[in-house]
């Protein structure tokens, strides 16, 4: 499918990008709280605004959303200390608002945006599934001919959304996400804290097995390596330090 321009009759007007993070879930698999990836919502937010980009913020159900613990810079953990993007996001109270009170996708007029870009997190492997309203409006982009985007677990949605014509989105398509060299180390790392037995897995099911199963050719770029691929208007990326290459491919595509 190629690409139309969204605004054929005005180059002087700002892209718009929906971006859509996931509500707080609780994981069926260890009873954890789990939610969105800060810098998965935050690295694409700051290259959208430098492109001179106009962003809303989206969840499946609207209201308030919650962050994964890891993915925030100040966590004891330190996994996320040196994400100063994201950092200046929380930091920022006009910007760290947003999240407090997202809009519901059904809210989402598509004939308003350019592309809409679904953030990762733990939560979407447990909550998309239901999503129905994300389901369809990703589809609905991709099918007007527009950006549909999806980035690490926020690529969930690929594993529910439909076409028109009852073919999953991705059969047929060259896809990424968090990969399945991803999924064991962090198993390895949970199970090595004793966080987890042995034969409990933090995700539910894994990207790249399911997509396969559905006929899509999923690649990957190595353990944590930003990367993005794009097939047409479709464009993913595979895991979260891969915000910015996702957002700069959406922004090659569509333009400043």
């Amino acid at each position: 499918m190629s690409l139309r321009d969204p605004n054929p009759s005005n180059k002087t007007k700002s892209k718009r990008v929906a971006i859509v993070i996931a509500n707080p879930a609780t994981s069926t698999t260890t009873g954890w709280p789990v939610g969105f990836w800060w810098s998965e919502l935050t690295h694409p937010y700051y290259a959208f605004h430098e492109a001179g980009y106009e962003i809303e913020i989206f969840s499946p159900a609207g209201g308030k959303c919650e962050a994964d613990g890891m993915s925030d810079p100040r966590d004891a953990s330190g996994y996320s200390a040196a994400d100063l993007i994201s950092m200046g996001f929380i930091h920022t109270p006009s910007l760290a608002a947003l999240v407090e009170r997202t809009k519901p996708v059904s809210e989402i007029d598509v004939a308003r945006f350019d592309a809409i870009v679904v953030a990762g997190g733990q939560a979407p492997m447990f909550s998309f599934e239901k999503a129905i309203d994300l389901q369809r409006k990703f589809v609905q982009f991709y099918e007007a001919g527009k950006i549909a985007a999806a980035l690490c677990h926020g690529v969930a949605v690929l594993r529910h959304a439909k076409l028109s014509n009852g073919d999953y989105l991705a059969k047929g398509k060259t896809v990424t996400g968090f990969a399945n060299v991803e999924e064991d180390f962090a198993d390895n790392a949970v199970w090595g804290m004793g966080a987890l037995s042995r034969d409990t897995h933090l995700m539910p099911w894994r990207i790249e097995d399911e997509l396969g199963k559905l006929g899509a050719n999923f690649v990957q770029a190595g353990l944590w390596r930003g990367f993005a691929v794009r097939d047409g208007n479709l464009i993913t990326g595979q895991q979260n330090f891969s915000g910015t290459e996702t957002a700069n491919l959406v922004i090659e595509t569509l333009g400043r």
